[in-house]
């Protein structure tokens, strides 16, 4: 733990979530529970600051952004090469939503929009085999909000839990390479205020608002696996 534990921001929460709570790092170290007990290290892949040596940081963090791949921006060509470096130098890692997104294309799969339609709420999980980052729970839902989806995986990944829209909410790239399609840092009141800020693109869609906003929950199960991933992989 002498070194850094590093959150690579790739966006912010809606405005309102944003306001309540702060930026996708400040969420995630809550959520973390005191898991984490060593120094943080916040870098924003979308500025030019150099991002560190994979050697000088115990693990890495990729939040969720409301950017989508098929952009093909600079700073998300950037953010590609360093997770492939990242996964090669086998440093623990873990992607959110979009960061999950972007380690499936980065180790050679595909991201495309979600063919079954955007994923948003609370929303059951099934887990297909036992992992250090989910642990048994019942009734287990996951907060989620997105648009894409991983939706060729790499070879050799393991996916280890699906949702009804989403075959891919959670997946083993390797031993150290993690990634989930869900938010376990957001609960039922970050959650709301994205149906809120969606409200209009998601009633086009035809889905109900109001039954959304009935179902949501604050997925304790899933908020976990921040923690377990630096008790079980970070610091193993």
């Amino acid at each position: 733990m002498n070194k850094p534990l590093m959150v690579l921001v790739t966006g912010e929460p809606v405005p309102e979530a944003e306001r309540q709570r702060g930026p996708f790092a400040a969420m995630i170290r809550e959520a973390m529970d005191g898991a984490w007990a060593g120094d943080w290290m916040c870098c924003d892949l979308r500025s030019d600051e150099p991002l560190p040596d994979c050697g000088d940081v115990s693990g890495l963090i990729v939040t969720g952004s409301p950017e989508r791949l098929g952009d093909r921006t600079a700073w998300m060509l950037r953010g590609l090469d360093y997770l492939r470096h990242a996964h090669r130098a086998q440093l623990p890692t873990l992607g959110i939503c979009f960061g999950h997104q972007m380690l499936g294309e980065a180790l050679g799969g595909r991201v495309d929009p979600n063919p079954r339609g955007r994923e948003i709420g609370t929303v059951p999980i099934t887990t297909h085999s036992d992992n250090p980052l989910l642990e048994p729970d019942v009734p287990f839902t996951v907060n989620v909000s997105h648009l894409d989806s991983i939706v060729a995986l790499p070879r050799g990944a393991e996916v280890l839990a699906s949702t009804e829209r989403e075959p891919n909410a959670l997946v083993r790239f390797s031993s150290t390479t993690w990634g989930v399609q869900f938010h376990p840092e957001m609960d039922a009141a970050i959650v709301r205020e994205y149906i809120l800020a969606r409200a209009d693109a998601i009633d086009a869609e035809g889905q109900p608002v109001e039954g959304l906003l009935a179902d949501l929950g604050d997925a304790l199960a899933a908020r976990r696996v921040l923690g377990n991933f630096v008790r079980r992989v970070v610091l193993g």
